[in-house]
This record gives structure tokens, C-alpha cells and sequence, in this order.
């Protein structure tokens, strides 16, 4: 399996890609990663690739496992990331 990208590695092929300095495409990615933080309360979309999502996980019963006791797991807020179908189409291939 192959490593993932680097942060370093994506802002260097989006620089190439769009014709910007290393420095410009590290303040847009920047900038695009503030942008989601301060909006993923009211939900942040990215088009084509998907949205930030939060999610109010209920309270529910759970089992440790390394001693199989039932614990009460409390309730909590989470966030999501939901790929948006263009991406999933794109990445798996689209359904016939």
C-alpha cells in the first residue's frame, strides 16, 4: 500500500499545479483549514470532496475488552467527514 501524501508534498503539487510559489499554495491550504474549523458547526462543504459534519453521538452500553465488563458509554459530539458521491465516483468508479 502506498504512503500517504505529506503536507509538504500536496502544497508542492498544488503549487506545480496551479502555477502559484510554495508559499502562496501553503497560505490557501492554510487558509482553507481555517475556514473549515470556524465552520464545521454549521457544517463545512467542500466541493467534490466532501463536508465536515457534527454528529450527536447518544448515550449507549459498551463492553471493555480486556475484561469484558458492560460500561456506559456517555453521550457525546463528534465531527464527520462524508465524501461527497463525485469523489466516491471518481476514486471507486462509478456504479453501472
Amino acid at each position: 500500500m502506498a504512503k500517504s501524501l505529506t503536507k509538504s508534498q500536496i502544497i508542492g503539487a498544488v503549487a506545480e499545479t496551479v502555477g502559484l510559489t510554495k508559499k502562496q499554495a501553503a497560505a490557501t491550504l492554510e487558509a482553507i483549514v481555517n475556514l473549515a474549523y470556524k465552520n464545521a458547526k454549521n457544517t463545512f462543504t467542500l466541493p467534490g470532496l466532501g463536508k465536515l459534519v457534527l454528529v450527536n453521538r447518544k448515550a449507549r452500553m459498551g463492553r471493555n475488552p480486556a475484561t469484558g465488563e458492560t460500561i456506559k458509554i456517555a453521550a457525546k459530539r463528534v465531527v464527520k467527514f462524508r465524501v461527497a458521491k463525485a469523489a466516491k465516483d471518481a476514486i471507486l468508479g462509478a456504479k453501472k
